[in-house]
């Protein structure tokens, strides 16, 4: 009952992989759309639905194709009801500018039996004419995406506006970049890069980097109508939502971009960026690149071993040319990682040899991996030093001098170089867009941060993201929740990260420093989070002073011994170094049994109202 605003916050993102516009229809209640004449048929989608309401993880390839089910049906009893009603006609005018490509997409999309546009035959490229011809030739169907979307959008307002009565904000998502198969890349590829990959760089999550398959933005050409295409996506947020929180800022400033025939995002480089010339990395650092060795796989005799163990004299005669003294070069068949990922995936229905297979095919990808500089894609002549390039065997073959030079030219580039460039970048493309809406903005600004960041998020006056296990300060394990800035939002984990039990259990080394150092317990740590260990680090985050804190739901059932799961490991949602990993995380209880847990409710209560939040 607080209509301050200011307590209950939840993140959600409902958005269509397909369109960075339309709303998805797994988020559809059926049940406020309309109900079947024919009860036999109302009957079964009931039963499904409680069914799969059993379910402990969310089975999406039913629950979709069950809501497209019934949908259809309800649209062929309701739909001309529903869409001469004067609130129809205002959504669609509204909403045509995106809706109307977007529903002739969704139609060519199952037409096709396939959302890559490439193989649309004639319609492969967007043509206005052509669409709008192929519009009057599909009503029916076009029209039943007109009108899915139509219920959620009217669904969605309808939460908006309960929830702002009752004193509760959404907060939404932007996530960074859009599917390479959607209307988006289909009717503006001009915006897009289309020939690489986003992805971040290395860290903890992912010691190769991750490499998520998406396009990145053209951002020059996205600048000469005024930054529209992002305009109207904040706009369109707006009217769902009262803050929203930027997926990946750090790609405002610059994106980790990857070749499309990589599958490591250890082979990106950051775009933009400001790469070294030969001559600059002479001049200044003393450092003489040798274009032919550096950039391209060093292999030599004595590494095989390393790499392809008990099948190195195999892999040596079927992957590998010898080129003299001991020095190999990949055939040409092999020679980039999307081809050897694609030769390997040709052989896994071979169950037999399915762990020697993946063990050649990751070291192959390894050799691929070990250069010391990548070749700047718009600057020819220009190079990235590689990231965790320190790590290589092309490093380990520099003596010490050239490893001394080395460093001094990747530190420069990785953690000084762009201060300036970046920080530019950053406050070219981002007022603007935040200027489009009145929304709270918030910023997930974790990974390798420019110097830059912190400055930008100030003047905009964004809010940071605070994980006390993912520290601003280098020189600290862990982050100090009473320090926090108050423009920030500070949570105890992330969706890509495990909840205070797993993370408990998964270091004891950590754990340990932890209990000591932060909780400031004596002895020895418990080996697993007890709930009074959960409570605590809880209420250090409720009583910090950052403005918002936000937690998530499996942190908050954990300082209850009987209400949290079992199985601490049941608790993460998002493998972050897997792109194709399925969110399927649902929870354990219903919301009416949460509402029961009386104990569980009035100890957050007190904690919140301790805290003065």
């Amino acid at each position: 009952n607080d209509t301050t605003m200011t307590h209950t916050w939840t993140d959600s993102y409902p958005y269509n992989a397909n369109s960075t516009f339309a709303l998805h229809p797994m988020f559809l209640r059926l049940s406020v759309m309309g109900h079947l004449n024919d009860k036999e048929r109302q009957r079964y989608f009931d039963e499904l639905g409680r069914e799969l309401n059993k379910l402990p993880e969310i089975d999406y390839e039913r629950v979709n194709k069950a809501k497209i089910q019934f949908t259809r049906e309800l649209y062929a009893q309701n739909g001309n009801d529903d869409m001469s009603t004067p609130e129809f006609r205002e959504f669609l005018s509204r909403n045509a500018s995106w809706l109307t490509p977007y529903a002739a997409f969704c139609v060519l999309r199952d037409l096709n039996g396939t959302p890559d546009m490439s193989k649309w035959g004639e319609y492969a490229v967007y043509d206005e004419a052509k669409v709008k011809d192929f519009i009057d030739a599909h009503t029916y169907d076009i029209n039943y995406v007109y009108y899915i979307q139509y219920h959620l959008d009217r669904q969605m307002r309808m939460v908006h506006d309960y929830a702002r009565a009752n004193g509760v904000a959404i907060k939404g998502d932007i996530p960074i970049g859009i599917s390479r198969t959607s209307v988006d890349a289909w009717i503006s590829p001009r915006l897009f890069n289309l020939d690489c990959q986003a992805g971040a760089p290395p860290d903890d999550f992912s010691v190769l980097g991750q490499n998520w398959g998406l396009p990145t933005y053209n951002w020059e050409e996205m600048s000469k109508d005024g930054f529209a295409w992002w305009k109207a996506r904040f706009r369109k947020m707006a009217e769902y939502f009262d803050a929203y929180r930027i997926d990946h800022v750090l790609g405002f400033f610059r994106i980790w971009e990857i070749p499309m025939d990589a599958v490591h995002g250890l082979l990106g480089v950051f775009n933009r960026a400001l790469p070294f010339s030969p001559d600059e990395m002479r001049n200044s650092y003393d450092f003489w690149i040798d274009t032919e060795r550096h950039t391209k796989p060093l292999i030599l005799e004595w590494m095989l071993n390393d790499f392809f163990g008990e099948w190195t004299e195999e892999c040596r005669d079927r992957y590998l040319i010898p080129e003299g003294y001991g020095k190999y070069r990949l055939k040409e068949e092999f020679d980039t990682q999307r081809k050897v990922a694609d030769h390997f995936a040709a052989l896994a229905a071979d169950s037999d040899d399915r762990e020697k297979n993946n063990r050649i095919c990751q070291a192959l990808m390894g050799l691929i991996d070990d250069v010391l500089f990548i070749e700047d894609s718009y600057e020819k002549g220009k190079y990235h030093p590689r990231i965790s390039a320190q790590f290589t065997y092309q490093y380990r073959c520099l003596n010490d001098y050239e490893k001394w030079c080395f460093n001094r030219l990747y530190n420069d580039f990785f953690y000084r170089r762009h201060n300036e460039f970046w920080y530019d970048k950053a406050m070219w493309k981002m007022p603007p867009l935040i200027d489009a809406t009145d929304m709270l903005v918030c910023a997930e600004d974790l990974g390798m941060i420019p110097a830059c960041v912190p400055a930008v998020m100030s003047a905009l006056q964004i809010l940071v993201l605070e994980i006390q296990r993912m520290p601003k300060d280098p020189t600290t394990p862990f982050g100090n929740t009473w320090n926090y800035p108050y423009n920030s939002v500070c949570t105890t984990s992330s969706h890509d990260m495990d909840g205070i039990r797993r993370w408990w259990e998964a270091d004891r080394a950590a754990t340990q420093k932890y209990f000591n150092e932060v909780l400031r317990e004596p002895g020895e740590a418990p080996e697993y989070a007890e709930p009074w260990i959960c409570e605590k680090i809880v209420r250090m985050h409720l009583e910090s002073p950052s403005m918002l804190c936000i937690l998530p739901l499996q942190d908050w059932l954990s300082t209850d011994g009987l209400v949290r799961r079992q199985d601490p490991r049941e608790e993460l949602i998002n493998i972050p170094a897997n792109p194709r990993h399925y969110w399927r995380y649902r929870m354990h209880l219903t919301l009416e049994q949460l509402n029961a847990e009386k104990e569980l409710n009035n100890r957050i209560r007190d904690m919140i109202h301790s805290s003065g939040r």
